[in-house]
């Protein structure tokens, strides 16, 4: 007998030859599943091959000494489970309920243990697409399934904080009550949800208001990296009152989380030294400006009782700033690219300081993801992680552009990341994923999701100069996704018509051969399909100056639209529907005028 279909894959497994039935009755002894893991109690079913129950019982000593490790036996005489802490027994009752699903299951020792302590999950909730709570309880369960035990969700204006009513109304915000329950529920299923504000950079939202507008560092021109910006990004970090408006909104926000950790962005501030504290970054430096306001933050922080996490990105970039991290703030360190110098970072931050290891999905500005890029940079996150004591492993969904890829697509990236989370080096089991997240025992979904996702890859290699003309390879986007935007003559010689054609005729073939699905999932791939299947389309007939083929595509964004707004109220809130939808808008203008519908692509 075959070792079973596990996912995360274990580090070891015996199979012996004896199987046993499964679904039938569960039973217990001598303490309750539900009290760590009460998910895994409502599924989890097990009966013996001569029909009667077995016990299950945990030895509460240490598997292997690692916190989170275990060591499952299944015999004819019961289920066992080895483990040091309540995270080891509901890991190993979280292989038991997939080995059940798998059934019939064999006799069989497992020993396993996770390759990083804090294995977690960010989702983008201020890009438009804030889930409902029933989402929100459906992530937090698929979630704990992947052995995964952090979760932040990232927040801009989506947070309902009082008074401040300007910012979040029309959004359909996380409520002070919402985040308390969530937490409550995460706690309950192993997983601790952290806060995460960005309190520096990214507070377009904020700063194009009014009333906040004084505290901008800028409101005129500056370089986002190698892209021209204009308006407010960031707060400006020389003005007290930034200081107070953060320490305002870590005042409402904190006190709903039990964790002791909350993530204070603090990324991508290029603004900074564009504007108002222009005088003081030449007399100081712009890492020391940059970082003497993180530390601010990071002081308040530790004032309410919280440790501060923040992206590394600036720092990184200036090494020499990095000595002023103080001793007790985690770096963030993230790149979304196969090529991101994750060793690299280790080295500059291994023994210094508590630091994980951010990843990507390489989901959104996609539609379809891009599976070789996904692959590369998560193996090179838990590479460089594991080699200079990254003490986590935080995978990032961002939801940038409207926040346009469907969730199946996502959870196909983070099968991958719990994977490389607990047991790297080792790919994640297609089959095993397919059963476990999509159920289906074919294997089909998640191998015809991987050959979407690389539908354009020759053209992500070969047309950078869709996003700038210094770039030859895409970066954090797909061809299909960026090139939906151009006006219909604009940049027609970047990618060859033939390349455009391939993409299409792959896209195509998946169109007609679809996974064996159900219901929303069913729906939410072929969504998906049609979807990058338009932008393969247009994007040829764009090469081949095809005017009736683009006349008969015209019509395609508005039902794209359509669907799309469909499909988003099942899982997700009203209130970025609106936002979400201007891209696809957008769109539909490049059919009929020539405005520069690219100009708010990046909003």
């Amino acid at each position: 007998m075959t070792a079973p279909l596990l996912l995360p894959t274990p580090a070891r497994v015996e199979v012996r030859g004896d199987t046993f039935l499964a679904p039938g009755v569960r039973s217990a002894e001598g303490w309750e599943i539900g009290s760590i893991a009460p998910s895994i109690e409502r599924a989890l079913k097990l009966v013996r091959a001569d029909g009667a129950p077995p016990w299950i019982t945990w030895d509460r000593a240490p598997a292997h000494g690692a916190a989170g490790s275990y060591q499952l036996s299944v015999t004819r005489e019961g289920v066992r489970i080895r483990a040091g802490d309540d995270e080891g027994a509901r890991g190993a009752l979280a292989t038991l309920l997939q080995l059940v699903r798998a059934g019939p299951i064999p006799s069989c020792e497992i020993h396993d243990a996770p390759a990083f302590a804090r294995r977690g999950v960010m989702l983008d909730v201020s890009r438009d697409r804030v889930p409902t709570m029933p989402q929100f309880f459906e992530i937090i369960d698929t979630l704990a399934a992947l052995k995964f035990n952090h979760l932040q969700l990232y927040t801009e204006h989506t947070f309902a904080y009082a008074g401040h009513e300007d910012v979040w109304r029309g959004w359909s915000p996380l409520t002070p009550a919402e985040v308390r329950r969530l937490d409550a529920y995460a706690s309950a299923h192993g997983i601790e949800l952290a806060a995460n504000q960005n309190c520096f950079g990214h507070m377009v939202p904020w700063l194009k208001l009014p009333r906040y507008a004084p505290l901008a560092e800028t409101h005129g021109d500056w370089m986002f990296d190698i892209w021209p910006r204009s308006g407010p990004f960031s707060l400006c970090p020389t003005d007290p009152a930034s200081l107070r408006f953060v320490e305002e909104l870590l005042d409402q926000l904190l006190p709903c989380f039990t964790s002791p950790l909350v993530n204070i962005g603090c990324d991508e501030t290029y603004d900074i030294a564009y504007g108002r504290s222009k005088e003081e970054t030449a007399r100081r430096g712009r890492a020391n400006v940059y970082m003497g306001f993180v530390r601010q933050i990071a002081d308040a922080c530790r004032a309410r009782g919280k440790r501060a996490q923040f992206w590394g990105d600036i720092a990184l970039s200036h090494p020499e700033c990095i000595q002023d991290i103080p001793s007790d703030v985690i770096a963030l360190a993230w790149g979304y690219e196969p090529e991101s110098p994750f060793d690299r970072w280790g080295e500059m931050l291994g023994g210094r300081r508590e630091f994980w290891v951010c990843p990507g999905t390489s989901t959104w500005r996609t539609i379809t993801g891009r599976t070789t890029e996904r692959t590369g940079n998560i193996a090179a996150a838990a590479r460089g992680g594991l080699a200079h004591g990254a003490a986590g492993f935080l995978v990032c969904d961002w939801g940038d552009s409207g926040h346009h890829q469907q969730w199946p697509v996502t959870l196909h990236a983070l099968a991958d990341a719990a994977q490389a989370a607990w047991n790297p080096g080792t790919p994640a089991d297609r089959l095993a994923e397919s059963l476990h997240l999509f159920n289906d025992a074919s294997g089909r979904t998640t191998r015809w999701l991987d050959a979407l996702g690389d539908a354009d890859l020759p053209l992500r290699e070969t047309c950078g100069a869709l996003s700038h003309p210094t770039l030859t390879r895409l970066r954090n986007q797909t061809a299909l996704f960026i090139d939906m935007f151009k006006q219909q003559s604009e940049q027609t010689d970047v990618g060859t018509p033939q390349a455009w054609a391939d993409a299409r005729d792959r896209i195509d073939a998946l169109a007609k051969s679809p996974p064996t699905t159900k219901g929303l999932l069913a729906d939410e791939l072929a969504h998906t399909v049609a979807h990058a299947h338009f932008a393969a389309c247009r994007g040829l007939a764009r090469r081949q100056g095809d005017a009736t083929e683009l006349a008969r595509l015209a019509s395609r964004p508005h039902e794209l639209g359509h669907e799309h707004a469909r499909l988003w109220r099942i899982r997700s809130r009203e209130g970025g529907l609106a936002h979400s939808l201007s891209f696809f808008k957008q769109i539909a203008a490049t059919f009929s005028a020539p405005a520069a519908a690219s100009a708010t692509l990046f909003e």
